[in-house]
């Protein structure tokens, strides 16, 4: 039997296990699902065990449990550790949503619900191509799970869990299904993330609000203060003016640049898409290099002050902002992080008082193209999709996956089949039939491949 013929058989089964995962509200972020991140743990066993994994384990951590489970062929054969996460991000606003959103509905050739992308859709292509390439004898490789519940509050558990079962998790290399392609018409490959770097500020003037006509232009306002910190940080030509920030940044190859360049890219569409007239960004560099393979800063949001109804003329005693900055390779995040703490406290007057709070950060990654891995997962891209997908660095961090880099020493394949169209993290998430399917041929694909 072929590939495509087993899927074909299969697809209502594989559809309905699918839908038993997504109707379970696994929502990592609100305290009040911790009972539903049991039960999606304890699903996903029961499904790995299906698939004809050896063993399956729901295993304790800091946090949420995480699922373990291998299939073994050999003690001569190379190992795949395959990363997901079950946990999705809360579904509101729910008035948004054109269909429940833990109810999965299929309308116009598409699954819409909260997890059909991420991670519960493309998870599910990992074990429905594993279970796909076992059925009809094509694995010839030892194959590891670990399915976690925290990606989506920065996975702070599992650094932990990955150090002290280094053994267990012990491979050649990681594939991962959590990214994205390029559109529809053109299948890609991830082979870079950008890393993070994420700080609070908090900006403090008089010890209370102020009557605005009386102190105004005598004592300074922290949002005055705050905005010009804030926008004193991009330059004219888009460059962050911290002293230093660029002097580990990887400059792009040449050769990298005209990859790029070949990525079809319509600026159009793209303004149009997101309803804005003109881009802007970094001097010298397109539009996909400066949300791919250059940093870039930000500022995520920003209060103080009165904001209710009506008017009330209060010069405020504080203002908030919390920032972010994405790095490329080579950009250690806790360098940028003491950095950006330090240029802040210097660079602040001394009518205010300013406190910089680190929050989580991640280092970027690249995963070489000449990785046997990689090439497997290339070659099976080609067969699924019909073309030889494109290597593309994407502007999201996964910080995770430097993790597993620096804690278990192991590469990582970044295998994923979303598109910009999925509307990952917000109302009305979905996932095209024909891609969840394309997803399952690619992965038994690769494991045909990869020997």
């Amino acid at each position: 039997m072929e590939i495509k013929q087993y899927i074909k058989e299969n697809e209502a089964r594989f559809m309905e296990e699918l839908f038993s995962l997504i109707r379970i509200p696994s929502i990592s972020a609100l305290p009040e699902h911790k009972d539903d991140m049991l039960a999606c743990a304890l699903r996903w066993k029961e499904l790995l065990l299906e698939a004809g994994a050896d063993e399956a384990m729901i295993m304790p951590s800091q946090g949420n449990p995480l699922v373990f489970a291998q299939k073994h062929i050999s003690d001569e054969a190379p190992t795949i550790l395959i990363y997901a996460h079950y946990d999705v991000m809360p579904a509101e606003p729910l008035e948004l949503w054109k269909s429940q959103p833990f109810e999965p509905e299929i309308r116009d050739g598409r699954i819409w619900a909260r997890g059909a992308d991420d991670d519960k859709g493309q998870s599910m292509m990992q074990v429905k191509g594993f279970e796909t390439a076992l059925k009809l004898d094509l694995l010839k490789c030892n194959v590891k799970f670990i399915f976690e519940g925290e990606e989506e509050i920065g996975s702070p558990s599992l650094e932990t869990f990955c150090c002290e079962h280094k053994d267990l998790l012990k491979a050649d290399v990681i594939l991962v299904s959590d990214t994205s392609m390029v559109n529809a018409e053109t299948p890609s490959l991830t082979t870079g993330l950008r890393g993070l770097a994420y700080w609070e500020i908090e900006v403090t003037g008089p010890n209370r609000d102020l009557h605005s006509g009386h102190f105004g232009g005598a004592v300074a306002n922290p949002i005055n203060v705050l905005c010009k910190l804030m926008a004193d940080i991009i330059d004219a030509d888009g460059r962050i003016t911290i002293p230093g920030f660029y002097d580990d940044v990887e400059e792009v190859s040449p050769a990298e640049r005209e990859m790029i360049a070949q990525i079809p890219f319509d600026e159009a569409k793209y303004k149009a898409a997101i309803g804005v007239d003109a881009l802007s960004g970094e001097k010298g560099y397109s539009t996909l290099e400066r949300n791919s393979c250059r940093p870039s800063f930000d500022i995520c949001g920003i209060w103080g002050g009165y904001t209710e109804e009506g008017s009330k003329t209060v010069l405020p005693s504080k203002a908030y902002a919390k920032v972010s900055c994405r790095l490329v390779p080579h950009q250690e995040h806790s360098k940028i992080s003491k950095m950006f703490e330090d240029y802040i406290n210097q660079v602040a007057p001394a009518s205010v008082k300013v406190k910089v709070t680190p929050k989580h950060g991640g280092q970027g990654y690249v995963c070489p193209i000449d990785l046997p891995a990689y090439q497997a997962a290339e070659k099976a891209c080609t067969v699924a999709f019909g073309k030889k997908p494109l290597a593309v660095r994407r502007g999201g961090s996964i910080p995770i996956i430097s993790t597993f880099e620096q804690v278990l020493g192991i590469k990582t394949v970044l295998m994923g089949f979303g598109l910009e169209q999925n509307a990952i993290h917000s109302p009305n998430e979905s996932c095209t039939l024909d891609f969840f399917y394309k997803g399952i041929e690619s992965v038994a694909e690769f494991y045909k491949e990869y020997k």
